[in-house]
């Protein structure tokens, strides 16, 4: 915010400052009556100063101000906010305004915090300037003391003593604040005895504040109080006649031209007023009293502008990114183009080139279709090695089953020929059955493996003609190849007939020698 509305506020009156961009304009002093209170309102509402929704920061000169010096148990955290908030009322209970500040901690003891409290102990001298600033809902910033703006002027002018005296003549009064190592301890204002323009009193009012603080143990016994004074270059010499120093006391005299140049105002000041007042504008601090309800209006203000920037921000970012969406789209076109000029040109070289080539027997496609078959063929096409693999192994388990002859087929299992057919009839019979049930490229792997089948006729060791012991070998045999996965077993023949329909003959009285049984197995295997 490059404006401000700055208001000085004395016991006796009100001085209006406008500050635009950086630069303090000329006072507009309004007096604590009616007449005063109807040019202050017509003041806020000129319609040519456009001082609608300017922010207000009233700066108090009042000689109606506390400072007590406490210290308060180190309590951190809410229990320490509510300490802190228990004893500004227990200090200052008529009024609003008060506040507080941490200066350290005792070295010695429960270490304490040192704690300064502050107030405005006759509110109603701030009562009509801040009702009529309600009433024109001006939006106040803050309520702030001379005495600790002051503390910011000591730090700009470099004054670094350890006992300081900072004596100023403003509106109000003569202003005295002093200073332990920098923290403000204590203020007081008094009337200002002048004699052509020269504050006579100087000498004695200061010597009141090292009586003062010296009973109050700010200052021992034997410390030097350096004591500062601003005024204008004319009156320095007048004043160095005023103030000797002594044992206790030293002065220090500041031209307020230089003072004003430290903190960066344009003009040389009559009084200190302008020095704090281009401090408040430049570096607001954070408000000195609560300002309660009367900054609300400057709460909704600073709120409205916080969406105003938000929903800026959004819309710029917006913009951006649509721009830089747009312009990635330009480039993607730029670069499909490209492509698609560079897909043609070699297009048309392809093209060029395969229009000088021989006519190739074959088509591409067709090449790798064949080139594909051929791999599948490879991979899947059916040849009896793993099939005949599967049977050695359970062969090395039954020593007892010796093989007679095998018959391997590609495709479905076929069907079992009667017995007494002829060998070349059986023969076409089972390539009839083949072509009818699966087609050559089915047989060749294409698309999938096909089934294989295994017919094997072996014959069975059987001792003593033990026909038990012969099926029992041949069953464990079938089990041990039904155990290889895809695979399926079908005992067709075994050496004992056991169907009801068939009579059983035999004699068993005579021993039998050892001898062999022939059986007939059906594998059919799915890869």
């Amino acid at each position: 915010m490059f404006r401000k509305q700055l208001l000085y506020i004395t016991s006796d009156a009100l001085c209006a400052y406008d500050w635009d961009h950086g630069v303090l304009g000329q006072g507009h002093v309004f007096p604590a009556s009616a007449a005063g209170l109807d040019g202050f309102a017509a003041w806020l509402e000129d319609p040519q100063a456009q001082r609608s929704g300017v922010p207000a920061y009233l700066l108090t000169d009042l000689i109606e101000e506390d400072f007590q010096r406490q210290l308060l148990p180190h309590v951190r955290g809410k229990a320490g906010r509510a300490l802190l908030e228990r004893r500004k009322q227990q200090l200052h209970r008529d009024t609003p305004y008060r506040g507080s500040t941490l200066l350290g901690r005792e070295s010695t003891g429960r270490h304490d915090d040192q704690v300064l409290f502050f107030a405005l102990t006759n509110p109603s001298l701030l009562q009509p300037w801040t009702e009529a600033l309600e009433h024109l809902r001006v939006p106040v910033a803050g309520i702030y003391s001379t005495s600790l703006l002051s503390i910011e002027l000591v730090r700009k002018l470099s004054i670094a003593h350890e006992h300081l005296l900072l004596v100023t003549q403003q509106s109000g009064g003569l202003r005295q604040s002093y200073y332990e190592k920098g923290q403000l301890r204590f203020s007081r204002q008094t009337a200002t005895i002048a004699l052509d323009g020269v504050a006579v009193n100087i000498a004695l009012e200061t010597e009141k504040t090292r009586q003062f603080l010296t009973s109050t143990r700010m200052l021992a016994r034997g410390d030097v109080l350096n004591t500062v004074i601003l005024a204008p270059a004319a009156q320095i010499a007048k004043l160095e006649l005023l103030c000797d120093n002594g044992v206790e006391v030293a002065y220090h005299f500041i031209d307020l031209q230089l003072a004003g140049e430290r903190v960066g105002l344009r003009r040389t000041p009559a009084l200190a007023d302008e020095l704090l007042l281009t401090l408040l504008g430049k570096h607001p601090p954070s408000s000195h009293y609560p300002p309660g309800a009367l900054a609300r209006y400057y709460h909704f203000q600073r709120a409205r502008k916080t969406l105003y920037g938000a929903s800026t921000l959004i819309g710029a970012s917006a913009a951006l990114w649509c721009a830089i969406n747009l312009l990635g789209g330009i480039t993607d076109g730029a670069a499909i183009e490209r492509l698609a000029q560079e897909t043609a040109s070699y297009q048309e070289r392809y093209r060029s080139v395969m229009s000088t080539q021989p006519p190739a027997p074959a088509k591409t496609q067709n090449m790798k279709v064949a080139v594909t078959l051929g791999h599948m063929i490879a991979s899947q096409a059916p040849e009896p090695g793993r099939l005949l693999g599967m049977l050695g192994a359970a062969l090395d388990q039954a020593p007892q089953v010796a093989l007679g002859q095998l018959h391997w087929h590609a495709g479905q299992a076929p069907a079992r020929a009667p017995g007494g057919q002829p060998p070349q009839q059986q023969q076409q019979q089972q390539q009839q059955q083949q072509q009818g049930g699966t087609t050559g490229s089915a047989l060749a792997g294409i698309p999938v493996a096909p089934p294989q089948a295994l017919r094997l006729e072996a014959d069975v060791a059987m001792p003593n003609n033990d026909y038990r012991a012969a099926l029992a070998a041949i069953t464990a045999f079938a089990q041990t190849l039904a155990r290889q996965p895809g695979m399926q077993v079908t005992i067709e023949e075994t050496p004992l007939d056991l169907r009801p329909s068939v009579a059983l003959s035999g004699k068993s009285a005579a021993p039998a020698p050892d001898s062999q049984a022939r059986f007939t197995l059906l594998l059919a295997w799915q890869p």
